[in-house]
């Protein structure tokens, strides 16, 4: 069982109409500010949970999908074209004063699902507003790698394959968030930002679906029969994914400290969570080796630095009791074996085996669509 962390996709957003603020030129202009609007609009009501089309209407009008969360997909996936070709042509007269005031009284405003104060103050979330087109694409890609991502968990139980897909797939959204979109954005940012609008944060969360596609991955090798040293080596893997992903948020919390503990307690906890199966598959091979005071010591050392890193959330909680419980039996009966048949020495410390790791995921690359259809505004 993979730990959940659904606040990513809580995050929330302020109505905007696009044909009220830009000057169009002509009809056709309008009629694409309009059906941005139109295609934001169905985005705001689906994440500010006030919309009221019934499931039935809802299947019909977003591609068919039955799942929410495919819908929401949809949805983004009709947005983002439109929204990335009207940056095109703002881009083109930025320098006039004019897009400039339009853009402002726009006034793109978000609410963060990682800003800690977002968790202190849950019943009114606070709004960020920052007037750059670039500031809607990149909270609106965050949501969108955010939906991939909860889609890849939904799918988790019945089809392991499509789920490290969709990890992978959102790892690809927000390495190009942090690449492509966000460094352009860091010098409009204030100093109030969301923790959505930071580059590094993109970077730790590609980390983590990494991570998570890889825990899928490793999933479908345990039902084929894999060997324990690799699903050792695999777990390890999905450690180190996340060791930089902790790292990089630890020095990024130095900078924004508005950064959601309990976000950070997860990549935390999924850590310890994979380094204990790393070493539960450890001992075993060590065992079918034929070093069992070995592999004793492998487990004695895993629960005793597991039973220091036990997390607050009652949910996690349970996962972790679950792994303890199941080593502590390994560790029971591979104890009892070394006492009555091996009696080999059990290992401390420096003597025991260093732990090594096996990343074999890989993102696959966002590639953005803009629609191509020109606009023309009155400057």
């Amino acid at each position: 069982m993979m730990l959940q962390f659904p606040d990513l996709v809580k995050m929330k957003t302020k109505k905007m109409v696009f044909e009220d603020v830009y000057g169009a030129r002509d009809s056709a202009t309008l009629e694409q500010l309009k059906e941005l609007s139109s295609k934001r609009r169905v985005i705001e009501e689906s994440i500010n949970e006030s919309s009221f089309v019934t499931e039935a209407i809802a299947r019909e009008m977003y591609g068919g999908f039955t799942s929410p969360l495919q819908q929401d997909l949809h949805k983004l996936e009709e947005y983002l074209p439109l929204l990335e070709n009207l940056i095109f042509h703002a881009d083109l007269v930025s320098s006039d004063w004019k897009m400039f005031r339009w853009t402002s009284d726009l006034k793109i405003r978000w609410a963060s699902s990682l800003s800690s104060s977002s968790f202190f103050n849950l019943r009114v979330p606070r709004f960020f507003q920052i007037d750059n087109l670039r500031f809607e694409l990149g909270m609106t890609l965050f949501l969108y790698g955010a939906i991939l991502r909860e889609r890849a968990l939904e799918v988790l139980p019945t089809d392991l394959v499509q789920s490290a897909t969709l990890f992978r797939e959102a790892a690809g959204v927000y390495h190009h968030l942090a690449h492509e979109v966000l460094p352009m954005l860091e010098p409009a940012l204030p100093a109030e930002r969301p923790p959505e609008a930071i580059s590094s944060v993109s970077t730790v969360m590609s980390l983590i679906c990494m991570a998570e596609a890889q825990a899928a991955t490793i999933r479908k090798a345990e039902e084929k029969g894999t060997t324990v040293g690799l699903l050792a080596k695999l777990h390890y893997g999905v450690t180190q994914l996340l060791d930089e992903a902790y790292d990089m948020l630890y020095k990024e919390t130095r900078e924004c400290k508005d950064i959601s503990s309990r976000f950070v307690e997860f990549i935390f906890s999924c850590n310890a969570l994979h380094e204990l199966r790393s070493q539960k598959f450890l001992a075993d091979g060590l065992k079918i080796a034929g070093q069992v005071g070995v592999a004793v010591g492998v487990l004695r050392l895993a629960l005793s630095n597991i039973t220091k890193k036990m997390p607050g959330e009652e949910s996690w909680k349970s996962v972790f009791r679950k792994e303890i419980d199941d080593v502590s039996e390994m560790l029971r009966k591979f104890e009892h074996e070394n006492e009555f048949v091996w009696h080999e020495k059990i290992p401390h410390g420096d003597e025991l085996p260093l732990p090594q790791g096996n990343k074999i995921v890989s993102i696959i690359p966002y590639n953005p669509k803009r629609w191509e259809r020109e606009l023309a505004f009155k400057l």
